[in-house]
C-alpha cells in the first residue's frame, strides 16, 4: 500500500514540475486516410477508413522529440480485397489510440525526414478474419506505433507521413497516410 501511495504522489507531482531539458512545446493535429490489414492474408485485404490524432510535442533537442498522443482510427470492410474481388477476409479497427512516441528527425529547414517509434494502448473493437485467424476482441490492447515521414516548411510545422500501429494481440495493424500541422504553445 505504501508503494502505491508513493507512486501516486510521484505521478501527481510530476505534472506540476517543469523540466528544464524541454526546449520547446507545441501541439500537432493530424488527419488522414485510415487503413487496417491483417498480418497474414491470402486475399491481400486492406480495409479503409478515417484517422485523426493530436500530439503534444516536447522538443528535447533539434533532432529528438517526445510525443504523447491521442488519436482515433475507424476502418470498415466493404467485402472486397485490394483488387476489387469479393472476399470474406477483413481486419477492422474502431479504436481510440493513446500512447507516447519518440521522434528522431534530421534538423533541416524546409524538408526534414523523421522516424518515430513508441508504445501505446488501443481501446475499442477489433476484428480480424482470414484463413489463419478468426479474432473478435473488444477492450484494451497494446500497440507499437511506428511512423516515417517529412516535416515541411521553413519552421517544419507541416507534416506528411505514414503512421502505423502494430497490434499483435489481434494479428493486424492499423495505419494512415496523414497530413498534420503544428502550433507552438
Amino acid at each position: 500500500m505504501k508503494k502505491i501511495l508513493i507512486f501516486t504522489l510521484f505521478i501527481l507531482s510530476s505534472n506540476v514540475i517543469e523540466a528544464q531539458f524541454i526546449k520547446e512545446k507545441s501541439i500537432t493535429a493530424q488527419i488522414g486516410y485510415g487503413l487496417s490489414a491483417p498480418n497474414n492474408s491470402v486475399d491481400n485485404t486492406i480495409n479503409k477508413g478515417f484517422f485523426a490524432q493530436g500530439e503534444l510535442v516536447l522538443k528535447l533537442k533539434s533532432w529528438i522529440e517526445i510525443r504523447p498522443y491521442a488519436g482515433l482510427i475507424l476502418t470498415n470492410s466493404n467485402g472486397k480485397n485490394q483488387d476489387g474481388n469479393p472476399t470474406n477476409e477483413k481486419a477492422e479497427s474502431k479504436a481510440l489510440l493513446i500512447g507516447a512516441k519518440t521522434r528522431v528527425r534530421a534538423p533541416i529547414k524546409w524538408v526534414a525526414p523523421y522516424l518515430e517509434i513508441g508504445l501505446g494502448t488501443s481501446i475499442g473493437k477489433f476484428e480480424t478474419n482470414t484463413a489463419f485467424y478468426n479474432i473478435e476482441k473488444s477492450g484494451i490492447i497494446y500497440h507499437i506505433p511506428f511512423s516515417v515521414g517529412l516535416e515541411l516548411g521553413k519552421n517544419n510545422n507541416f507534416d506528411l507521413g505514414f503512421a502505423y500501429y502494430i497490434q499483435p494481440s489481434v494479428e493486424q495493424f492499423a495505419g494512415a497516410v496523414a497530413i498534420g500541422i503544428s502550433f507552438p504553445i
